[in-house]
């Protein structure tokens, strides 16, 4: 265990200050470079500006002494030929412009042999001059000027013109041997510029390897350490790393590892006893439990979910669920709630699984939930087992108790029935108005037995699997119509206006004609009787997708919420105002039929604004 009592380390002993001091040196070597470079630059420029300053000069001279000159020339052979005045104008108008550019060559000598020559020049012009204004001169001009030109002038003005083309080629050669200089400046500037920045780049990258290997080392072990400690071996340590922040973190690293230890061994015991505390929990649970984790694999199980999937309780644990388990369905909703972190949508009837053994079959009901530990962790889902086959027998034998007790009651109905119609017929004018409102009464609740009779006998028919359907391929509009016309009646009594309102073609349905036209004749006697006079009910169909969406709307009463996610279930009557209903068991006929044709029904509401019933039906294709 590293002290934490360790001496203050020096600037450059710490984890900041060797990496600044490491990139420091890289950019001091790129500094230099670069100060390199701009020197060498600066010399190739001062080079070019000499060379541009010094000769350029002399040159521009020489060129125009060399103009005035011949123009002069020109001039005196122009007084020759007879162009007195303007030649001798022409000639004096160039003497200045030769002194002027003499007297800037003079001013600019930087060469050897440069003074000789302009010395050679000056000289030799004066003569030249001289000369010439011998032979303007009106009285003392020579008898022969043309053979005066040719001894006299010719000769000077050839010196004096090779003179300045000595001083211009004298500064021509100079440039070009400042050129090659510069040249050679260049080409030694870029060598040791690239020399440099080779040295530069490698040192850099010397530096930033060494530097990456001193502090990726520790920082490499710390890693290997922390992913030991995450194994659960808590006894790993790293080494001492020296006094910078690296060698307090792996100080601090140590004692963490060293409380982890401790931890850990004080609280093994008490997540063992928790451990084997879940396991008797879940072993003494009547209903089978399954618990899987986000991979799907079995990290729970009890004996009676073991006993279900036919698995050994050990060797089960540690499985993946279809190693257990063929079922696709269920492993499907497993995969589900993982996924949405919720329970699965399963529809109702949908969740009970039936396992055939020697004493008969036996039927299990399973719901799945999502474990949460903490907000936003769902670490793995629970599949729970109920045996309801108990459950199951005695629903059976309740529905054949009702279906025995429905054939016994139709026939005494009808004949009760009969004999009250034969009643009414027979005496109808010997009986008091009393008589004659009880015995209508008795007719009456005869004739709601005799229904409720008929809707026990279906219902049992429907859950004993008895129910048998006709399918065949129906035309919507004429369902629907058909189901209409048996309620019309009763419609117009009631002032209720009812109609069919299917306003584009529709693909026929394969349904049993007959079951339909029931469920749709329910849902419109359920309309007639929560609508107010002078209301509304409209019989609607689309397609969406591949089914049918048959719609049953009225303005009535609505459905108040408390009923509407129970409306479907057996016996349960709306109450609403003075009307309590019917039977309670029409929508739930209705729900079973329309599950039976594959298909699926639900109700829209709002109290006070109307009722609309929606089921489907698979089109024909």
């Amino acid at each position: 265990m590293i002290s934490s009592a360790k001496k203050r380390p020096g600037r450059f002993q710490t984890f900041r200050g060797r990496i600044l001091a490491g990139y420091g040196g890289a950019l001091l070597v790129i500094a230099v470079v670069f100060i390199w470079s701009a020197v060498r630059l600066l010399s190739l420029g001062q080079a070019s500006d000499s060379i541009l300053r010094e000769n350029y000069k002399s040159i521009l001279a020489a060129d125009n002494m060399i103009l005035s000159l011949e123009r002069q020339d020109s001039a005196i052979l122009s007084v020759l030929l007879g162009f007195g005045q303007p030649a001798l104008e022409e000639f004096r108008a160039n003497e200045n412009p030769f002194f002027q550019w003499l007297g800037r060559a003079v001013d600019n000598i930087t060469i050897e042999g440069e003074k000789e020559i302009l010395a050679e020049i000056e000289t030799g012009y004066g003569a030249f001059l001289a000369k010439a204004f011998a032979l303007f001169g009106s009285e003392d001009s020579p008898p022969e000027p043309i053979a005066f030109y040719r001894k006299e002038i010719l000769g000077l003005f050839e010196s004096v013109r090779n003179a300045c083309l000595r001083l211009r080629e004298l500064n021509q050669e100079t440039m070009f041997i400042a050129s090659r200089r510069a040249d050679e400046l260049a080409k030694r500037s870029v060598v040791s510029t690239v020399v440099l920045g080779v040295l530069a780049v490698v040192s850099g990258l010397v530096v930033s390897l060494f530097l990456s290997n001193r502090l990726a080392r520790p920082v490499e072990r710390m890693r290997t350490a922390a992913s030991e400690i995450a194994g659960g071996n808590y006894d790993v340590r790293v080494p001492d790393q020296g006094t910078d922040e690296l060698g307090l973190l792996a100080g601090q690293f140590n004692r963490m590892a060293e409380k982890l230890k401790q931890y850990n061994d004080l609280n093994i015991g008490k997540i063992l006893a928790e451990k084997t505390k879940i396991e008797a929990i879940l072993n003494s649970v009547d209903d089978g439990l399954v618990v899987v984790d986000s991979e799907l694999r079995v990290t729970n199980i009890n004996p009676m979910a073991a006993q279900f999937f036919h698995v050994a309780q050990a060797a089960a644990e540690g499985l993946h669920f279809l190693e257990i388990s063929r079922n696709e369905e269920l492993y499907r909703l497993l995969k589900e709630a993982l996924e949405s972190e919720r329970p699965p949508s399963i529809e109702e009837g949908s969740n009970i699984l039936s396992v055939k053994k020697d004493d008969g079959e036996m039927h299990y009901q399973f719901s799945i939930l999502p474990i949460r530990t903490r907000p936003g962790r769902f670490p793995g889902v629970v599949l729970i087992l109920r045996d309801i086959t108990r459950l199951r027998e005695l629903d059976r034998l309740k529905s054949e108790f009702v279906m025995t007790a429905s054939h016994e009651l139709r026939t005494p109905l009808t004949s009760i029935g009969m004999s009250i119609a034969l009643l009414k017929e027979g005496m109808a004018e010997r009986l008091s108005d009393r008589d004659r409102e009880l015995i209508e009464a008795a007719d009456e609740e005869i004739g709601r037995l005799k229904a409720l009779v008929n809707e026990l006998l279906e219902l049992s028919k429907i859950e004993t699997g008895r129910l048998h359907l006709e399918f065949e391929n129906v035309p919507v509009k004429l369902i629907c119509e058909k189901a209409l016309s048996v309620v019309q009646a009763q419609a117009v009594h009631q002032g209720i206006e009812a109609a069919v309102n299917i306003p584009e073609p529709l693909p026929d349905v394969r349904a049993d004609a007959n079951k339909v036209t029931w469920v749709l004749v329910n849902l419109l006697g359920n309309a007639l009787r929560f609508t107010a006079n002078s209301g509304h009910i409209r019989v609607s169909a689309r397609k969406i997708g591949y089914q049918v969406h048959f719609s049953v709307a009225d303005d009535g009463e609505g459905i108040p919420y408390e009923y509407q996610n129970r409306i479907f279930e057996k016996f349960v009557q709306v109450k609403s105002g003075t009307n309590t209903g019917g039977s309670g068991l029409g929508l739930a006929i209705c729900k079973e039929i329309v599950r039976a044709h594959g298909g699926t029904i639900w109700v829209d509401s709002k109290p006070g604004e109307g009722s609309t019933f929606t089921f489907t039906l698979p089109a024909v294709v």
